[in-house]
């Protein structure tokens, strides 16, 4: 089992002229110290128009930025929207590659379309076509990195004519590609293209156990048809996380940031009437509040409990599962809490026994790796388009 931490950038009203740029300093600080405790990942996601859940618009240079200032985490982008009408696939080969590049190699490549109205009527995608669209553009940014020089594609939402797309990847043939799930059929995607699965939904670890179980076995199947150049074989699972010796401080600590998160994320994708700049989403939360249920997650509790709770889930879920902490970054106006140092001194040891080798491919090894061989042993013949 491995850890990371993700990054939304929420950012509760009011504001003011400073808010923001208080928000993502702390974020970038507290990569740094990730980074010296021995976590393995650093997410950003990429929103768009989500005011107050989601202020990270630009994920691919805040993540430079964290790369500058680390020297071992990886540097993920979960993920970059892949539908051409949010970014066109030749400016994504070119981000990542140039991301890779400057994390001398930690770079990882999240993938998908998003589900806000917000975000796809903000682009005119189609919402019907949005998968469609996903599969053609991250088929063909993966060409970009990976062939020189690429030689063109006429598709059903995009083309482009032959270029050599540079600068290419540190990590050959491209960063490990990941497709952010947010159900069960979406892992089986994730499996059937042969990409990690970014699971976003909060399950137990009995149902994470099977869900990943699922996920290897198509893995090794004929279903599996890569959609890049390589298999990244890793399946990722979410929890809250905060941390203090005293439980009920931990629970209170992490509960209103929690709280609003699930409030937020219910409020731009499914029952939230938005007025861009008008809406004030932290008021609704507060007067709702009172009849939400308490927030919950394997990763909340005293150091002692998360290490039992991790450490239990480890066999269960399979050594090539890893657990995404999610920080309570929502918490009003106050800076949010800092319990990573207080779970160094516990959990380093933990952490360290379950390092792999940095900096290099992160596939699964003995019978697994055999089948993901297997599964990019593809011939890649394309006419050159001119």
């Amino acid at each position: 089992m491995r850890f990371g931490l993700i990054y939304e950038l929420q950012l509760p009203r009011p504001w003011d002229a400073n808010s923001e740029h208080q928000l993502v300093q702390q974020a970038l600080a507290e990569v740094e110290v990730a980074d010296r405790l021995g976590l393995d990942y650093v997410w950003a996601n990429e929103h768009h128009f989500l005011e107050e859940y989601s202020h990270n618009s630009a994920p691919e240079v805040f993540l430079a930025a964290a790369a500058g200032r680390t020297k071992k985490i990886h540097i993920g982008h979960a993920v970059v929207l892949s539908p051409p009408g949010y970014n066109p696939p030749a400016r994504v080969a070119e981000r990542m590659a140039m991301l890779d590049l400057v994390s001398s190699g930690r770079a990882e490549w999240g993938t998908g379309s998003s589900a806000s109205r917000a975000e796809l009527e903000g682009f005119n995608i189609d919402p019907a076509l949005k998968k469609l669209m996903w599969a053609e553009a991250t088929e063909q940014t993966a060409n970009m990195m990976a062939m020189a020089p690429y030689p063109g594609f006429k598709g059903d939402y995009f083309s482009m004519p032959a270029r050599n797309v540079i600068p290419k990847p540190l990590q050959k043939p491209h960063p490990p590609i990941w497709l952010a799930c947010s159900n069960r059929e979406t892992i089986h995607v994730a499996a059937r293209n042969g990409v990690g699965a970014l699971a976003f939904a909060f399950v137990d670890p009995a149902e994470a156990a099977k869900w990943a179980g699922e996920y290897y076995e198509i893995i090794k199947s004929d279903q599996c048809v890569p959609i890049g150049h390589a298999v990244n074989a890793n399946i990722a699972m979410a929890t809250g996380f905060s941390v203090h010796h005293d439980e009920a401080e931990a629970i209170r600590r992490g509960g209103e940031g929690f709280q609003f998160f699930g409030f937020a994320l219910g409020h731009h994708y499914v029952y939230g009437d938005h007025i861009p700049g008008v809406t004030n989403v932290w008021e609704r939360f507060e007067r709702g509040r009172d009849a939400m249920p308490p927030a919950v997650g394997n990763g909340i509790g005293t150091p002692a409990q998360l290490i039992e709770r991790l450490e239990s889930q480890t066999a269960e879920l399979g050594r090539a599962s890893w657990r995404r902490l999610e920080a309570p970054e929502a918490t009003a106006r106050r800076p949010p809490p800092r319990p990573a140092s207080l779970a160094a001194a516990r959990f380093r040891p933990l952490w360290r026994r379950n390092r792999r080798r940095r900096f290099i491919r992160r596939r699964s090894t003995g019978h697994l790796g055999i089948f993901c061989c297997m599964r990019t042993m593809r011939n890649f013949w394309l006419p050159l388009m001119i």
